[in-house]
């Protein structure tokens, strides 16, 4: 076999060896193409060198046509010879039904009906990598038919004759590789079909020997099998995983962990992203006990950790609203009191009070806290005075929760002010409220009460006076000027607001 002798008289009685085996013996590729065989296995199919060398196998033995039949055979011999291409391990066909095209004396050619038993070896180069499948192969035709032929009865008479009952126990075995197949497929299936993220790592360096689709879309990137954990995913080398890894090895002991932070620098997404993972380390061992590996199974909970932060921090938030919200109704109360001495008067200050804080809480429930436009709190706290009546002009300015219902208190107690002895309590008063904000963020706001009685300052300082003082100085921190005129009240308030929602 020329194509066999690459140098040397060893090589060359090596291939007058192969060639002058008995037994039938051929070499393919590994994209399946015939790169040598002896002249058994030429005798035993009916061929010679030349119809064989560089094609493709099943070009030319298609298992006996188009029939369904036939493509059984054929998936059978493909899959067991990309086994052994695949993986590098051997694999066996202890009998399969595989008719092949012969050349009969005449020179036709005519299908024929032929059982074979198979061996199917991995021939590697220096650094391990599967060159060629050898496969040594039986004819076990005549067996099979005087096999069949045979009653019941004497099945296993025959059988017991022919090579110690080789047929009966071929048979059984290669019941038990297609049943072991099938469990494997299923169990590969569930596997890859996880919608929790699975790998499998072996050896101390971690390799990942598999992964599933829910691992690669975890970690943004799918060319995992055959690396170690460090090179695979490089920017975990220093978050302690490789670590718990070793340990997991080292004890056999497996690892849980829940909503544990991991950096990964996804393929394609930029910068590290933090993601939150419950996971087990569990050990794999071998048929001696050892550790070999570790099975990595888990969950990414990053969207339940940050929804559970949230909810965390939403109620802390609310009890902090909660608490000052009562603080200002118990100061409404105490200042409303004092301030009324009848119950009827007080009942209806207070009330009025509280509906203008509870407009402004709606408000701000409707953006989930996040703040409120100063227009709506305005039109809020103004609305039952009629729109017509009360001129709104200004920029859209988001104000801060906290600005918003002091705002909301403020307005309420100028337009109730209004409505009793100012512009609004009489059919032709008007008040107009402009604002503006200049580049440093600071506010101005305008009241202008014209068309009422002329404005006086009050005899006495009342709550609403100092609610509407306290609540600018204090609470916004700014400036208000109160001017009384013939043509009615003018308040001017100054202060800082932020450039958008908080």
């Amino acid at each position: 076999m020329k194509h066999l002798a690459l140098s040397g008289d060893l090589a060359r009685d090596i291939a007058l060896a192969f060639d002058a085996s008995p037994n039938p013996y051929m070499l393919l590729t590994p994209d399946m193409r015939y790169a040598g065989m002896n002249q058994a296995y030429l005798d035993a199919v009916g061929r010679t060198r030349d119809d064989l060398l560089g094609k493709y196998i099943f070009d030319v033995f298609d298992g006996g046509g188009p029939d369904p039949a036939a493509k059984t055979n054929v998936e059978r011999l493909r899959e067991s010879l990309e086994h052994v291409a695949v993986t590098g391990e051997r694999d066996l066909l202890p009998l399969i039904h595989y008719p092949i095209e012969t050349a009969s004396a005449d020179g036709s050619r005519r299908v024929e009906d032929r059982w074979w038993s198979a061996t199917h070896t991995p021939v590697r180069n220096a650094t391990g990598d599967v060159v060629y499948i050898l496969q040594h192969t039986q004819d076990v035709t005549e067996i099979e038919r005087l096999r069949r032929r045979v009653g019941d009865e004497d099945r296993t008479t025959v059988a017991a004759m022919l090579s110690g009952d080789i047929m009966a126990r071929a048979e059984h075995l290669q019941q038990d590789n297609r049943r072991l197949q099938t469990e494997r497929n299923r169990l590969l299936d569930m596997f890859l079909q996880a919608p929790g993220f699975i790998a499998v790592l072996t050896g101390p360096e971690h390799v990942f020997q598999m992964h599933n689709a829910a691992y690669a879309e975890l970690v943004g990137r799918d060319d995992l099998d055959g690396k170690s954990l460090r090179d695979a995913l490089p920017e975990i080398r220093d978050q302690g995983f490789v670590d718990l890894l070793d340990e997991v090895r080292r004890t056999g002991e497996p690892f849980r962990g829940q909503a544990v932070p991991v950096q990964l620098a996804r393929a394609g997404r930029g910068a590290l992203e933090t993601v939150y993972l419950d996971f087990i380390y569990q050990p794999l061992r071998d048929a001696d006990g050892t550790v070999a590996g570790v099975f990595v199974q888990g969950h990414d909970v990053t969207d339940a950790v940050l929804a559970d932060r949230r909810q965390r921090l939403m109620i802390d938030e609310l009890n902090h609203r909660v608490k000052n919200t009562l603080a200002t109704v118990q100061s409404i109360a105490m200042q409303t009191a004092r301030s009324h001495a009848e119950p009827e008067r007080f009942a209806e200050s207070f009330q009025s009070r509280l509906l203008a804080l509870s407009h402004t809480h709606d408000l701000l429930t409707r953006s989930h806290w996040e703040g409120a436009d100063l227009h709506e709190v305005l039109e809020h706290e103004t609305e039952a005075h009629g729109r017509q009546r009360v001129l709104l002009n200004g920029p859209v300015v988001a104000l801060k929760p906290s600005a918003a219902l002091s705002l909301g208190m403020v307005f309420h107690e100028l337009a109730t002010n209004a409505a009793k002895y100012g512009a609004l309590s009489l059919p032709e008063g008007r008040v107009t409220v402009d604002w503006t904000v200049d580049a440093d963020a600071r506010m101005t706001v305008t009241w202008r009460e014209t068309g009422g009685p002329p404005a006086s300052p009050p005899g006495r300082r009342g709550f609403g006076s100092r609610l509407i003082e306290r609540s600018v100085r204090h609470d916004l921190g700014g400036e208000i000027t109160m001017e009384y005129g013939d043509r009615g009240l003018a308040v001017v308030m100054a202060f800082q607001v932020d450039s958008g929602r908080s």
